[in-house]
């Protein structure tokens, strides 16, 4: 199994150093729990700290050191002097963590479940072969963009490849950067971010969408598109519908509506404004008291977001049909305090460690990201 020339597996397999949680640790009392967290957080110290992404459960954001997206957060963690990181996210996050940390310090994914759907329909094994029938259609050069979203060797993928990352702040960056040096831009995985993009670029008559289940796209519409978009997206973010916008309009003529560019093309289109979770998050904190924000993303942003602030009025923008990301919901306080007490007692449990070569690549293409 080859992506250029890095050894590869399919996601579920990459990591088969991953345990379960221990039957002890299935049904606990939430106050002693928490109790036992605070414990094992005590004895640790500073040899620790907890990453807690935006669309994380309260009873896991509640001890985080940092909350935020999940290159922010691997950020934060590479600035530290930790020696364990403990990430309470999903696998690709957890992978870009120990990608740009030292080599002294673990990161930790206290969930082996928590895996990204998004990121998994983007195999590099299957990108492979898509890229094989890709350059043969053509003789135009072709530059590859992966979303943050995404597993390491993806990211390798790309940076063989001349690509880059990027992240739902920079993509528009990205596929400028991609135009100078190439003719075409495959991105992937997300269809709809990329969809949004070459809106904002004006290249959405020059965009197709290769499903790559599919055996039947024409080499001719891949010679006259110039953005070939991955048939991948957001489960949360892909239940997003444009009558959600009107329905919240009807009920609260005041709100403003901020969605996340994962979202579809016509939800974009009906909100007042599109942005990434730090740009959903800064919305709301520059808010002026009594204002009203809907907010389309993952439910536990807009939760944690009406929490934090009292004197704003935060709607999750589908209301009592919104949903929790069901990777996000595999980190629960109980694998937290597994890990933990693990750690207090010399153990280390779901260490996320990326291949050398593989890592070597992938920040290549992060390097090239952070340069636009």
């Amino acid at each position: 199994m080859q992506t250029a020339d890095l050894d590869t597996d399919l996601s579920l397999f990459k990591y088969d150093n991953l345990s379960q949680l221990p039957p002890a640790y299935r049904n606990l009392d939430a106050e002693d729990r928490e109790r036992r967290i605070e414990a094992a957080l005590a004895e640790l110290g500073d040899d620790v700290v907890i990453l807690g992404h935006n669309y994380q459960r309260r009873e896991i954001v509640e001890h985080a050191d940092f909350i935020g997206d999940s290159y922010q957060l691997s950020k934060e963690a590479a600035e530290s002097d930790a020696e364990y990181v403990i990430f309470g996210g999903v696998t690709f996050m957890a992978e870009s963590a120990d990608i740009i940390t030292d080599d002294d310090q673990q990161v930790i994914l206290p969930s082996m479940e928590a895996s990204c759907p998004m990121a998994g329909m983007a195999e590099a094994l299957q990108v492979d072969s898509v890229w094989a029938k890709l350059t043969a259609a053509t003789e135009e050069t072709v530059i590859p963009i992966c979303y943050m979203n995404s597993y390491a060797d993806l990211k390798a993928f790309c940076a063989e490849h001349g690509g880059l990352v990027c992240t739902s702040s920079n993509a528009a960056d990205a596929f400028e950067w991609a135009f100078e040096r190439g003719d075409k831009v495959l991105f992937l995985p997300d269809k709809h971010l990329g969809t949004n993009t070459a809106h904002d670029l004006g290249l959405e008559d020059d965009t197709l969408v290769w499903d790559p289940w599919a055996d039947d796209t024409d080499p001719k519409e891949i010679r006259e598109n110039d953005v070939i978009l991955w048939e991948g997206y957001c489960q949360v973010h892909e239940r997003f519908r444009a009558d959600h916008v009107e329905a919240v309009r009807e009920d609260h003529p005041e709100a403003n509506v901020i969605v996340h560019p994962e979202c579809r093309r016509e939800v974009v289109e009906a909100a007042d404004r599109v942005g990434s979770t730090a740009d959903i998050t800064r919305a709301v904190e520059n808010a002026d008291p009594g204002e009203t924000w809907a907010i389309g993303t993952e439910i536990h942003l807009a939760n944690h977001l009406d929490r934090w602030h009292p004197d704003v009025e935060v709607l999750p923008l589908c209301g009592d049909a919104c949903m929790d990301c069901n990777a996000m919901r595999q980190i629960d306080p109980n694998y937290l305090l597994w890990v933990l007490e693990e750690l207090v007692e010399g153990h280390e449990q779901n260490v996320i460690s990326v291949d050398p070569a593989a890592a070597d690549r992938a920040e290549t293409a992060l390097d090239r990201m952070l340069e636009l």
